[in-house]
Order: structure tokens, then C-alpha cells, then sequence
């Protein structure tokens, strides 16, 4: 296991090198959303200039101090100099105030839009996407590489800025007071700025690379918690902490990695900024003796010269940080550059009003795109008239669960055609499609909300009156009363609070209140006891009245009344017709049905002995 989590980690890094070569300046994506928020991001800049240059103002009042005021007949000079350091403190103070208030707040709303962008694309992605992607590593690029980019657009990119301005204007400043200084540390500025660019390139993708291994550490937690009862009943915890152990201690080495590329660079940019700056003092203290310059103009250029030292040292650590928020600005655009595989055409044919619920299967073949050489589905053809009940049947992996995901078009056929009302759905909006099906599966989704939250999913804007009519035709509504708040009750994270039967009468409640003209049943019965069963399954027959419905049953005795049957086996109708001839043709429903039923019988005979 812990040779997969190192295989998984060393792919990953060498996507993560890929991906850096291909792309020099990901946070540049973030333009967008800076353009959504012009005055957020004006008052930001001129703050920033403000205070840079309420900064840089500071040398020439020490200067005009030390050339001109050290004396009794100057004394009034200094105390206006004084006065004037005051008044520029007030300025400066809140000058990084606003600052302040502007990039943090540009921050906060640009993670917010980002965080909505990326989520509501995600939930347009096929089910393509997630068939290969965890679930855990998406949630860890919303929370993790989110907060990155805040602090990035926020207060790194602030102070990036700040001292970049800073930089550039004791430079002008310095040029100014002495350009024979001045060339002595202009020369010195290549030996800081290339190895910051060469060394951030290699922070930037060992950053990446330890935020693809937190994820994969994420997904796999994510993963094990939400199966935690699986977990403890087969008493894997030390297994499942083992493996998360390993994920984390990888994730732990890359993130160390990353950390000592940062502070190797942070280390050779301090050291050769102020080693230039040793240098240049020396060099203006002969100066200041043989008398070419004043002793305030060497303390202003100084002055300027631990402004522009200091703002190079602090780019060179918030470079890092830069770095690390363009990897995590990659990882979020890699998520919102990801094209559904199933989407509108550009000219959809919109569904017949009213809909009629017709529904066919024209020489249909498919394969999973994980499974392309293992047909799902081959040449299936079958036609459901409106209003008609048809269940299918067969063994596990026969292709009962893949009809169901081509009519929601979750996929779409290699060759044939699947239509609703005559339209073929690869030519129709998958959101058209979709909301005219309603359906209750067999592994019933609850969501961490109240009972008419989860009921009313079916229908948003539905009203209290119209959930509770549904919960009583789908039998829910006597248990539901029962619970502390009733329809207010909170059930928790998938339902833990409900038995298996009451998750899934409330699923079919919410397939109740959708009232869609196709209605897809599988093992809707499936969770529910004897008793139940009977009770839910006329309450599915009234719900059926009128509908097109297709039924996927193991469980032979729910499909009974069907008008037809379609037995699927490796991908094929072997079988077509109803219960009784069926059971005449002595094929492989008859086989079928001879188990269920005698073993069922020799169950109840036991039972009664």
C-alpha cells in the first residue's frame, strides 16, 4: 500500500514538472477576477504608493537634519523637521491602513467569487471527470489552494508590491543623491535577482508537488472517514493509519523540500544585499573623508540603500510564497479548464412540450471510457411507450445499471441512438433531459440537512404542503412526524440518523414530488422490509399511473406487474417478454425465478417449523 502511495506521489511529480514547464505565470489567471473589483483594486495601488513614498521622503529630512540643523543658530529648523516626521508618520499610518483594508478585502472577495466559479463548474463536469478523479483532492483544492490564493491576492501580493515600489524608488532615490554609488549597487543587483528567479522556479514546482501530495493525503482521508463504520467493523483503523501516515509523511518530505529551496534563496538574496550594501558604505565613507560628499547625503543614500536592500530581501521571501499560490492558481484553473464530456450542442433541439415520456434504444453499444475494450452495453434496442412499465433483469454486470446512466445521459453510446419523445439526447440539453426523469436509486444520496430539505431536492421552490403530500404517498410521512422536529429534523451526513427503509421512502418522496414523465426505479424496494415493501410498492404503483417507467430489480417479486421484461446478459436482451411467458421459456428468467422464489419458500418453511 505504501508502495502505491510512492507511486501515485513520484507520477504526480513528474505532472507537476510538466505542468510548470508549461506555464510560467498561473496566478496572471487570476486577471478576471482583479477586473471584477477596479476600486478595490485603485485604492489598493495608490495606499501602497502613498505609503512607499511617504517612505522614501524619510532619508531627505534625516539628510537636510545632519547637513543643516546640529546646531544652536538651526535649532528652530529641527523642530519644524521634527513637526514635518510627525505629520508624515500620520500619513504613512494611514496610508498602510488602507492598504490594508483594500488587498485583504480584494482578497477575501476574489476567493469568494474563485471558491463559487469552481464549484458550480465542477457540478457541471460528466461523471467522466469524477470516474477518475477523487473526490477528496477537489474538496482540497476549494479549501487549501483557495487559502493560498487569499493570502496571495491578499497580503503577499500587498507586500510584493510595496516593496517593489519601495525598491525601485530608493533606487531612483539613491541614483539621485549619487550616481557613483549608485553604479556600484546597480552592479550588484543581477547577483540577487537572477538566482531569485532560477531558485523560485524550483520553490514554485516543489510547491506544487507537496500540494498534489496533501491532496492525494486529503482524498484518501476524506475517502476513509465517510466509510468509517465499514472501517471499524472489519477493525482496519491501523491499516487505513498506516496508509494515511505514509500519504502525509510523503506530503510532509515534499513540503520540507520546498521549504529549504525557500530558505536557501531567502538566505543568499539577504546576504548578498547587504554584503552590496557594506561594500557601498565603505566606499562612501573615503568619499565623505576626502570631502566629495556631505556626511547627510552618505547617511540619505544609506538610508536608501537598506530601503532597497530590505525590499529585495522581502521579495525574495514572499517570491515563495508567490510561488506557492501560482501552484495552487494552476491546480484551481486546471479544475475550471476541465470541459464536461457531455454537454449542449452549440444548436440543441429543444424536447417536445408536453412531454409524453416515450423512450428507445436504437442498436445501442457502449463501454465505460476506464473499460473501452469491455462492451457495457451491445447492440441493445428496445422502445418504452408512454405510460409503459418496463423492469430488467439479469445478473450482476449484465448492464441493468449502465440503461439507467445513458438515459440520464451521464454518458453517451459509442454507436446507436438513445431518444426521448423522438429527440436523440447527444442532440438535446442534458439539463432538458434530465428534468424530465426522476429517480430513486438503489444507494440513496441523504445530505446533511433536514428531512424536507432532502425531500424537497427533487423539486426546489416546492412548497411545505406539496413535500409533505409527497412524503405521504411514498409512505414517509407517519415516521417522519415521529422524529424530535419532524420534517425540521436534521438527519446528518448521509442520512446516518434514518434507518435503511426510511432513506430510502424519502428518496421516494423526492422522486414523488419531482413529477417527471419518465420515472427510473432502481431497487427502489431494495432497503425496505416486508411490511414496507408492500406498503411502498402501492404507493410506487399510483406513483407509476401515467408514467414511463423503468424498473431494475434483483429482487424478482418487484417486477411482477411489469408490462414488459428484458432480461440483459453481457451486454445483450437475451429475453423479452412477461412474467409468465418468461417463466415458459424455461431461460435464463426461469433459472432466475426458480431460485428466488423456491429459496424463498424454503425460507418461510423454516421459518414455520
Amino acid at each position: 500500500m505504501a508502495e502505491t502511495v510512492s507511486r501515485d506521489i513520484d507520477l504526480n511529480d513528474g505532472k507537476a514538472a510538466d505542468r510548470n514547464r508549461r506555464s510560467v505565470m498561473p496566478l496572471r489567471r487570476l486577471a478576471p477576477y482583479l477586473g471584477r473589483y477596479k476600486g478595490l483594486v485603485v485604492g489598493a495601488i495608490v495606499a501602497l504608493v502613498l505609503a512607499a513614498a511617504t517612505t522614501l521622503t524619510l532619508p531627505i529630512a534625516v539628510r537636510r537634519m545632519v547637513d543643516h540643523g546640529f546646531t544652536a543658530a538651526n535649532s528652530h529648523f529641527i523642530n519644524n523637521y521634527f513637526g514635518m516626521l510627525v505629520v508624515l508618520a500620520a500619513v504613512l499610518a494611514f496610508a498602510s491602513a488602507a492598504r490594508y483594508y483594500f488587498v485583504i478585502t480584494l482578497g477575501e472577495r476574489v476567493v469568494a467569487d474563485l471558491r463559487r466559479d469552481v464549484f458550480s463548474h465542477v457540478t457541471t463536469l460528466s461523471p467522466i471527470f469524477f470516474d477518475r478523479t477523487q473526490s477528496g483532492e477537489i474538496v482540497s483544492r476549494l479549501a487549501a489552494d483557495t487559502t493560498q490564493i487569499k493570502s496571495a491576492v491578499g497580503a503577499t501580493a500587498s507586500t510584493a508590491l510595496r516593496n517593489l515600489i519601495l525598491g525601485l524608488g530608493a533606487i531612483a532615490m539613491m541614483i539621485v543623491t549619487s550616481p557613483k554609488l549608485s553604479a556600484l549597487v546597480i552592479a550588484a543587483i543581477p547577483l540577487v535577482v537572477l538566482p531569485l528567479i532560477a531558485f523560485g522556479r524550483s520553490v514554485r514546482r516543489r510547491s506544487r508537488t507537496a500540494q498534489d501530495m496533501l491532496a492525494n493525503a486529503t482524498a484518501y482521508a476524506g475517502e476513509q472517514i465517510s466509510a468509517v463504520r465499514t472501517l471499524q467493523a472489519f477493525t482496519n483503523e491501523t491499516l487505513v493509519t498506516k496508509h494515511f501516515s505514509a500519504a502525509v509523511e510523503h506530503a510532509f518530505h515534499a513540503a520540507r523540500a520546498s521549504i529549504l529551496a525557500r530558505s536557501f534563496l531567502t538566505a543568499f538574496a539577504i546576504f548578498m544585499v547587504f554584503s552590496s550594501v557594506v561594500a557601498v558604505l565603505w566606499f562612501g565613507s573615503r568619499d565623505v573623508l576626502n570631502g566629495t560628499i556631505s556626511p547627510g547625503t552618505l547617511g540619505q543614500f544609506l538610508l536608501y540603500a537598506v530601503f532597497a536592500a530590505g525590499a529585495l530581501g522581502a521579495l525574495s521571501e514572499v517570491w515563495g510564497e508567490l510561488a506557492q499560490a501560482a501552484g495552487a492558481a494552476e491546480r484551481l484553473t486546471e479544475l475550471l479548464a476541465e470541459e464536461p464530456a457531455i454537454a449542449a450542442p452549440a444548436h440543441a433541439i429543444a424536447m417536445p412540450a408536453p412531454a409524453r415520456g416515450a423512450l428507445a434504444f436504437d442498436h445501442v453499444r457502449f463501454s465505460y471510457p476506464a473499460r473501452p475494450d469491455a462492451p457495457s452495453l451491445n447492440d441493445i434496442s428496445f422502445a418504452a411507450k408512454p405510460g409503459e412499465t418496463i423492469a430488467i433483469v439479469g445478473p450482476s454486470g449484465a448492464g441493468k445499471s449502465t440503461v439507467f446512466s445513458l438515459i440520464l445521459r451521464y454518458y453517451d453510446p459509442q454507436s446507436g441512438s438513445v431518444t426521448i419523445d423522438g429527440v436523440d439526447l447527444r442532440q438535446a440539453d442534458p439539463l432538458d433531459v434530465r428534468g424530465r426523469i426522476a429517480v430513486v436509486p438503489q444507494d440513496v444520496a441523504i445530505f446533511a440537512a433536514s428531512v424536507r430539505d432532502n425531500i424537497g431536492f427533487g423539486r426546489p421552490g416546492a412548497s411545505d404542503a406539496e413535500i409533505e403530500a409527497a412524503a405521504k404517498a411514498a409512505l414517509a410521512h407517519d415516521f417522519i412526524l415521529a422524529l424530535e422536529n419532524g420534517y425540521d429534523t436534521e438527519v446528518g451526513e448521509r442520512g446516518v440518523t434514518l434507518s435503511g427503509g426510511q432513506r430510502q421512502r424519502i428518496a421516494i418522496a423526492r422522486a414523488i414530488l419531482r413529477n417527471a414523465p419518465i420515472l427510473l426505479l432502481d431497487e427502489a424496494t431494495s432497503a425496505l422490509d416486508a411490511e414496507s415493501e408492500m406498503l411502498v410498492q402501492k404507493a410506487l404503483e399510483h406513483l407509476m399511473e401515467g408514467r414511463t417507467t423503468l424498473v431494475v430489480a434483483h429482487r424478482l417479486a418487484t417486477v411482477l406487474k411489469a408490462d414488459r421484461i428484458l432480461v440483459l446478459d453481457e451486454g445483450r436482451i437475451v429475453e423479452e417478454g412477461t412474467h409468465k411467458s418468461l417463466v415458459r421459456q424455461g431461460g435464463i428468467y426461469a433459472r432466475l425465478a426458480k431460485l428466488q422464489f423456491e429459496a424463498g419458500a424454503d425460507a418461510f418453511r423454516g421459518a414455520a417449523e
